[in-house]
């Protein structure tokens, strides 16, 4: 078997895993155990608008929300924390297996956190322990394409449409009912440009180096780009990658 047979079958490999991965049905554990290896980025996160999204559904928003909640006709003086076709965009799996639940609402379940972008965590989160683990043993790296295999979402695209293009009208072909009544209609600021904003800290996170405990595909995007401005990681941070 000739080097470009075995090339194509490897591509080919990748990309069921990666299939695979969109269907998988992991159960979501909350933030607080993601931020037992990533302080950096969950410190970070705590102060973005993604970390403070449930506080736009109070009535105490502010000034500013509370005219676009009028542009919006939306009534700026209702909580609206416990509407169920407000709070799936605001919070982690709302609505799915060990996520947010409206009546019992969960502290690390709260906001646009880790699990919302990457998937749910259960079974690829036990990787990334046990790969962190030998790596800071031995220096043994472990195959990104287990993490896709167990869940975990490098091609997050798609989630951040769910919510950003989610409007009646939208280019998304994927739009569909609770829509948002946030759209660039109402104003241009909610035209959304996936390519820009992945890119804002203050959307997402500031990101931190990462230790390398993870190689070979698929390569995240916009891995090396983000990996190459990245700040020190934080020095209580245990060798977690990805």
């Amino acid at each position: 078997m000739n080097y470009r047979i075995l090339s194509g079958l490897a591509a080919a490999a990748v990309f069921l895993i990666m299939a695979g991965a969109a269907s998988a049905d992991g159960t979501f554990e909350g933030r607080k155990k993601c931020f037992n290896c990533h302080k950096g980025e969950g410190e970070a996160w705590e102060k973005t608008l993604h970390g403070k999204a449930m506080e736009s559904l109070k009535p105490s928003r502010g000034k500013k929300k509370d005219e676009a909640m009028v542009k919006a006709k939306l009534d700026p003086k209702k909580d609206y924390t416990k509407d169920k076709d407000c709070v799936g965009c605001h919070v982690d799996g709302f609505g799915k297996e060990g996520g947010y639940v409206i009546e019992e609402p969960e502290k690390f379940l709260t906001g646009v956190g880790c699990e919302s972008c990457h998937g749910a965590g259960s079974d690829y989160r036990k990787i990334h322990r046990k790969a962190g683990e030998a790596y800071e043993k031995s220096q043994k790296t472990t195959e990104r394409a287990s993490l896709v295999e167990a869940g975990q979402d490098f091609e997050f695209q798609e989630k951040c449409n769910a919510c950003h293009l989610n409007y009646e009208g939208s280019p998304w072909k994927g739009a569909k009912k609770p829509y948002t009544p946030f759209t660039p209609t109402v104003d241009k600021k909610y035209s959304f440009d996936f390519e820009k904003y992945v890119r804002d800290d203050k959307a997402m996170h500031t990101h931190f180096k990462l230790a390398g405990t993870f190689t070979g595909p698929p390569m995240p995007k916009f891995h090396e780009e983000f990996q190459k401005a990245a700040k020190p990681a934080v020095k209580s941070d245990k060798g977690g990658d990805e």
